[in-house]
């Protein structure tokens, strides 16, 4: 582009203000920042490599070079992180967070500190405040884990808990129960 104004400042800024309307601001560190000729558009690029834009609709674009990750935050609040391995994070202004992994599992945190992954082959796990966990896997079966017992339960409606002294309760749709002791030994069942 062809430069209209030329100034050069005593601490070694220098300014270029080109005919299409932009401004090109040149510091003596290295760093520069062009202001687009509608004048909401401002790109600043760092000394170091970083690279920050600012939108007319106020969206903020943070590139960290070292680290190669995109920050953006948009007027509404939304902060979404792109790292370089394929990671995002997206962080709502409720204080809600997304994070999608290289591997596309999905964990959500929520603000009442409950979390909810969700695995690429359909398994979705949610952690309870309590520490207490439910499971549901792509088969149909499900499960949770509390301090006290861990508890499958199948499609079929067969339900198994293992309790943490070891106790093992299994029962069955057909109305069985069959509870084994810590070592596997049947101490009941009740066959119909």
């Amino acid at each position: 582009e062809e430069i209209q104004r030329e100034t050069a400042y005593p601490d070694g800024k220098v300014e270029k203000v080109l005919k299409n309307g932009c401004h090109l601001v040149f510091f003596p560190n290295g760093t520069w920042k062009k202001v687009g000729s509608d004048g909401k558009t401002v790109t600043i690029t760092f000394f170091n490599g970083d690279v920050k834009q600012i939108m007319p609709d106020q969206t903020v674009i943070y590139y960290y070079a070292d680290a190669k990750t995109t920050h953006t935050t948009y007027s509404d609040g939304l902060e979404v992180l792109q790292f370089s391995n394929g990671q995002i994070e997206k962080h709502y202004p409720d204080g809600k967070k997304e994070i999608t992994f290289p591997d596309q599992t999905i964990k959500n945190l929520f603000t009442d500190g409950q979390e909810e992954s969700i695995f690429p082959d359909g398994t979705i796990v949610r952690v309870q405040r309590d520490g207490s966990k439910t499971i549901e896997f792509n088969n149909g079966q499900r499960e949770l884990h509390t301090a006290q017992f861990k508890r499958r339960e199948y499609p079929d409606g067969t339900v198994k808990t293992v309790y943490m002294n070891g106790q093992q309760e299994t029962k069955y749709v057909s109305g069985r129960v069959r509870v084994k002791d810590k070592d596997g030994n049947i101490i009941m069942d009740t066959k119909v």
